[in-house]
């Protein structure tokens, strides 16, 4: 087990993506296949999961169990088992009750800083998310670990606003009858937050890869959120609630562009009157929900009335109804108001606009909620 330990360790040095879960896999996988020529084929099935890494497992795995016999070599050959992955094995069982507390204290925590240490990660942190357009594993997997930084950040502030404070007032009148020594402490009792967040999330042409890198943070970060609803819009309202209950991201995100397809969601116009209306009148929300909209406020083919947006009124009935609506804005401040951007109506309306070009203004405002 201290082998496997020590295998996850070197892996995540050099980049590779190792969960605590994987680990134990590879621990099940080790103790079926430990004496056996499929052993590296088996654990290259659990670590791998990038052909980018296959080169870093290799050499991992021989600096650890040696480099494999000849007739090892030959008989699978060099790469053969590489591109072979045993899917179809189960090596998950019961490992996890299996591993002690020891053997669970030597995992380096699974959040580390990003998978390909050739990649400047504060370079991608900072760039606009309009150029992020492309399906780069890289990227998933740095929105992935974004994700599970705001929500270890945000449980850890819940966490602590939990924590009874001393409650002043109550235990001097609790210590009268000892002379006002206090010799009782009684503490506030926290307060119950039942905040609901919705995120209605712009899939019009301007905003397509924005709101992926959108949904692909929410998705690692949703469990912090309570009662989290998820929507896509254009001309029109689509929940996609569902898809965050995906096991793996990837999964989730290629059901997301299938739904998308599906009701005719690409690269479609803005109209943000229809979609509003329709999320105001399908949709139900109390003066508890927070209203988060990923949207450029160009409402291309609303409906106008003097020149404004009726898009407007609706945002005004859902800053009256709800306790928030932020609009998260990929735009650069400068070209705010310019055109046919309605930033400043929608101000005016009661909503609060922020700035989110780039994955790392994005990632602090979400943790902020």
């Amino acid at each position: 087990m201290k082998r496997i330990i020590h295998l996850s360790n070197i892996l995540r040095d050099r980049g590779v993506p190792v969960s605590i879960r994987g680990t134990m896999d590879a621990s099940e996988a080790y103790r079926i296949f430990k004496g056996r020529p499929e052993l590296r084929d088996a654990l290259f099935s659990v670590y791998v999961k990038d052909p980018r890494h296959a080169g870093a497992f290799m050499e991992a795995y021989e600096e650890i169990f040696g480099v494999p016999a000849k007739n090892e070599s030959e008989e699978s050959g060099e790469g053969e088992g590489l591109h072979h992955l045993r899917s179809s094995e189960n090596f998950s069982g019961n490992s996890e009750a299996e591993m002690g507390i020891d053997e669970l204290s030597q995992l380096k925590p699974e959040i580390e800083e990003l998978t390909d240490p050739s990649m400047d990660v504060a370079a991608v942190m900072d760039r606009d998310m309009s150029t992020l357009n492309s399906f780069d594993p890289e990227i998933f997997e740095l929105c992935r670990r974004l994700g599970i930084k705001i929500a270890n950040r945000r449980s850890r502030r819940l966490r602590q606003s939990r924590r009874m404070k001393p409650d002043i007032r109550r235990s001097i009148r609790k210590n009268i009858k000892h002379g006002g020594t206090v010799l009782e402490l009684i503490r506030s009792e926290p307060r119950e937050r039942k905040s609901q967040h919705i995120f209605l999330s712009d899939v019009s042409g301007s905003c397509d890869w924005i709101s992926n890198w959108f949904f692909c943070i929410i998705y690692a970060a949703q469990r912090t959120f309570y009662r989290s609803r998820f929507f896509d819009f254009d001309s029109r309202i689509v929940e996609t609630t569902h898809l965050l209950d995906e096991d793996d991201l990837y999964d989730a995100f290629r059901n997301l562009r299938e739904s998308r397809i599906r009701n005719l969601m690409i690269h479609g116009t803005s109209n943000m009157y229809t979609a509003f209306r329709d999320f105001i009148e399908g949709v139900t929300f109390t003066g508890k929900s927070y209203i988060v909209i990923l949207s450029d406020c160009r409402d291309w083919a609303g409906p106008r009335r003097d020149g404004i947006p009726e898009s407007v009124e609706l945002v005004a009935e859902m800053s009256e109804r709800a306790r928030k609506v932020l609009i998260l804005n990929p735009e650069p401040e400068k070209k705010w108001d310019v055109v046919d951007s309605c930033v400043s109506l929608y101000r005016d309306a009661g909503a609060s606009v922020m700035e989110v070009r780039t994955l790392r203004q994005l990632a602090e405002v979400i943790e902020g909620l």
